[in-house]
């Protein structure tokens, strides 16, 4: 391509024309939509859903992808969904330039709920991730680009207006709330993202005893720091305009403006102050003077993924279901059994029950045919009389 003639060998770039300002949509800056991909067929409809609803000008969004150390068709059917979206015959729907690039790092860690969300997985898998996000963005990132956005496959529920929402604060660096649904014997709902949140002194005072590669990871019992974390601070109600700073963050939905990696914040491959990945981002970010920002009643929803421990209880709680489905049914078996039981003899009890009553009554006038005694009659040997007929 350098040795076409129709593309010209200087071109000039004043960056000053490209800086992010709250109102993007209006006046014209185009956004980096970044996505990193693994094994994601399964969010594949539910992510491009999400996509054609966005309300930020399509044209000015472009949209880079990498697919990396898939087992799954991931990169097949990108192609397929990227080639309907840009085919849409409204073409206010279709996005801007859209690259896909393909490298693997050698993540062995599975995909699983419990195998991405293990404590010992955290530090390998976050330096790797961290990588991969660097690798990302230096391909990608263009001088005309104002604003990058960050975005897991996996989100369930997301507002269409989010990029305009987050990009009205105008911060440097901004994330929602994350939550995820639950099945209803798990409670509804939960904070999802834990990797939002505010230094505090234990904190600190931890991140002094570590070496010097260790890597910090919040949620886990390892690691108590008692910070105050963006998503525990969530009210339904709130307003979700409300803002609280951070100095670390979570990789699910991340928007940024282009100038902060112009500058060279990254995402650490390497224990930045005892953090990696997008909490050692967020660190960076707050080194080097950038506004960092969170949400917490701006809520979006990451999908439910069954743990282990969840697998297991679901395990349990089918057996649970069938052992009472099957006490159910004995006791139903008992029960006809029963009532076939006392229709065998209740015919018989009908048929002595008038023996006895007729019986009875002859006793009866046997007993006043024979003369008063001025005694009342004995009616237990009148019975006795009448059932031995």
């Amino acid at each position: 391509m350098r040795d076409d003639p129709n593309i010209p060998s200087v071109v000039h770039y004043d960056l000053a024309d490209y800086e992010a300002t709250a109102h993007g949509d209006k006046r014209g800056e185009r956004i980096l939509y970044l996505v990193p991909l693994r094994d994601a067929v399964p969010h594949m409809q539910m992510f491009f859903g999400h996509m054609e609803n966005l309300t930020y000008p399509h044209n000015l969004i472009d949209l880079a992808f990498l697919v990396s150390d898939s087992k799954d068709d991931t990169l097949n059917v990108l192609h397929q969904y990227l080639e309907n979206l840009q085919a849409n015959p409204d073409t206010s729907k279709r996005f801007g330039s859209i690259e896909i690039f393909e490298k693997d790092f050698g993540q062995a860690i599975g995909q699983g709920f419990s195998d991405r969300h293990g404590f010992a997985a955290q530090g390998p898998r976050r330096k790797l991730m961290a990588r991969a996000r660097n690798w990302l963005l230096s391909v990608a990132l263009k001088p005309d680009h104002s604003w990058v956005y960050w975005r897991d496959a996996d989100v369930q529920t997301v507002p269409p207006t989010i990029l305009e929402d987050l990009m009205s604060h105008n911060k440097d660096v901004i994330v929602p709330n994350v939550w995820r649904p639950l099945p209803d014997w798990l409670g509804n709902e939960q904070p999802y993202d834990l990797n939002s949140w505010q230094e505090s002194e234990t904190g600190l005072q931890l991140a002094d005893q570590l070496d010097e590669d260790a890597c910090i990871v919040e949620g886990y019992p390892e690691y108590a720091t008692w910070r105050p974390h963006l998503a525990y601070l969530r009210d339904p109600y709130g307003d979700p305009k409300v803002e609280m700073e951070l100095d670390g963050i979570g990789g699910v939905s991340i928007l940024a403006k282009a100038s902060v990696f112009r500058e060279g914040a990254h995402f650490p491959a390497f224990s930045f102050e005892k953090h990696a990945e997008t909490e050692g981002f967020g660190k960076m970010c707050r080194r080097m003077g950038f506004s960092v920002i969170g949400l917490p009643h701006y809520v979006i929803w990451h999908i439910y993924e069954p743990s282990s421990d969840d697998i297991k209880h679901m395990e349990w709680m089918a057996e649970e279901e069938d052992r009472r489905e099957e006490e159910q049914r004995l006791r139903e078996l008992h029960d006809k059994i029963w009532r076939a039981g006392f229709e065998d003899v209740r015919a018989e009890w009908y048929a002595e029950k008038k023996n006895i009553l007729k019986n009875s009554e002859l006793g009866f006038h046997n007993l006043r045919q024979g003369g008063g005694s001025g005694q009342e009659p004995n009616i237990g040997a009148i019975a006795a009389g009448a059932i031995r007929g």
